[in-house]
């Protein structure tokens, strides 16, 4: 069983910074690809970052580059979305995500396990 946990989630204002965090069980930090996806209402779920199990490369959609920061502990079998200079259209679920081997790390369909989600809501 690989179970994902997610926290941080809550209501900031736009410009505000919020750090979410995913524990993972087991050494699944280490095995895996880990994602960050997002899901407004009414809208698909979208790719927000990626990182490798080494951590030496991560890849983030256009609309959060330069304003999010995937990273992990594996020691305490930890992954970090660090949200900086949030905006209103960032208010949305966010889910971290696991794969084992995915053809494309930005596709939700290629995860294998998924967190249970923490709202995230930025005012204006």
């Amino acid at each position: 069983q690989v179970q994902l946990v997610e926290s941080g989630g809550g209501l900031v204002q736009a410009g505000g910074s919020l750090r979410l965090s995913c524990e993972a069980s087991g050494r699944t930090l280490s095995t895996h690809i880990m994602g960050w996806f997002r899901q407004a209402p009414g809208k698909e779920r979208e790719f927000v970052a990626v990182i490798s199990q080494s951590g030496r490369s991560t890849n983030y959609a256009d609309s959060v580059k330069g304003r999010f920061t995937i990273s992990r502990d594996n020691a305490k079998n930890t992954l970090y979305l660090q949200m900086n200079i949030l905006k209103p259209e960032d208010t949305a679920v966010y889910y971290c995500a696991a794969a084992r081997n995915p053809r494309r790390d930005y596709a939700a369909n290629e995860y294998d396990y998924w967190g249970q989600g923490t709202q995230v809501t930025v005012s204006s």
